[in-house]
């Protein structure tokens, strides 16, 4: 391994010199700088971060807590992320809570251990109004950028996010110009803000359009697959009168579509649906899926611009990024008989 006193030998001049030559220091000659730079790549120089942090103060990394990289909208942030701080000279210390929240706490904790410059974080949210590894970061006054809504625990915090409810209430808009009035609505976790501003949305609307919210049109169901095809089957079995489904987002909303289509109902023929979040798979799913677009890159991207301003002391000012409605093939008129009643009778 090359050292500072191999280049300093090399060059004929004191480690010093050489020292204050890679920073770029004032005091040392153009061309005295040069040939030490050259010298120095030419025998494979890789400068000690650990040495440099405990001069600045700073060790270049960032601290990322994401759910789970297999989620594609947050592989989207991530990578976004990992880019602009590349950029900036920062690397990326990345880890999976699973939204468990002692996963979280464990995370949050290798963090600080390692002494991170900032820390982003996709929160699992609690009902709590303070949660202690939260308060921490606080105390010990970490730039944090949190990549989600805000919540009692969060709030302190810059909280970075997508505009979900004017999204959702577009997006039924969209269901009563084609003309349904019987929307139902696949609701996500109970207590995650994101699932309760995208039912606002949906609520918004209805009442923009002079309905009653119905209580049976609306199903519990979660965020996968398997959440999406369980609030089918019980639209199914309660035979409900939607004519067209609302999900909370594209895997719920491709688990409901999977049993109506096994069931022999047509999309959107018989039942219009519609998701959230723009997935890979929604473009080349069976029916094309109406959904979403969230900018989990364009976020992933302003969340690192905020942090530089947290690193300056100074706080940023955030709004809710816009969030587009893409109209594929899942989405149509209404038809002419409620299609889980047809199944009921059949």
């Amino acid at each position: 391994m090359t050292r500072l006193k191999d280049i300093a030998e090399r060059a004929g001049v004191s480690v010093m010199t050489v020292s204050k030559a890679l920073r770029d220091e004032p005091d040392v000659s153009a061309g005295t700088k040069t040939r030490i730079k050259v010298l120095a790549q030419q025998l494979g120089y890789v400068p000690d971060s650990t040495a440099q942090g405990l001069r600045n103060r700073t060790t270049k990394l960032f601290g990322l807590a994401v759910s789970s990289c297999a989620d594609p909208s947050v592989s989207r942030l991530v990578l976004a992320i990992e880019e602009r701080a590349y950029e900036l000279g920062y690397d990326l210390l990345l880890a999976h809570t699973l939204n468990i929240p002692e996963r979280e706490d464990a995370c949050i904790h290798r963090f600080l251990a390692r002494r991170v410059d900032g820390v982003f974080i996709t929160p699992v949210y609690r009902i709590a109004a303070e949660t202690r590894v939260y308060q921490e970061l606080l105390t010990r006054q970490i730039p944090t950028i949190v990549l989600g809504h805000s919540a009692p625990f969060c709030s302190q915090f810059v909280c970075l996010e997508g505009d979900d409810l004017a999204a959702s209430a577009a997006a039924t808009r969209h269901l009563l110009k084609l003309g349904h009035t019987r929307i139902a609505f696949l609701a996500g976790p109970p207590g995650a803000p994101w699932a309760q501003q995208r039912f606002d949305g949906y609520r918004q609307a209805l009442r923009e359009a002079a309905l009653d919210i119905d209580d049976k049109l609306v199903f519990q169901a979660g965020r996968t697959i398997e959440d999406g095809a369980r609030a089918a089957a019980q639209m199914i079995g309660e035979a409900s009168p939607a004519t067209a489904v609302q999900a909370v987002n594209d895997l719920v909303a491709v688990g409901c579509a999977q049993v109506c289509l096994k069931n022999g109902l047509r999309v959107p023929g018989d039942l219009s649906l519609l998701g959230f979040g723009n997935l890979p798979l929604c473009e080349h799913f069976q029916v094309p899926l109406t959904t979403l677009r969230q900018p989990k890159y364009r976020l992933g991207s302003a969340a690192v611009a905020a942090m530089q301003l947290l690193l300056r002391g100074q706080r940023p000012e955030i709004k809710p990024l816009p969030i587009e409605l893409i109209v594929r093939a899942s989405t149509g008129a209404v038809p002419s008989t409620p299609p889980f009643r047809r199944l009921k009778k059949g």
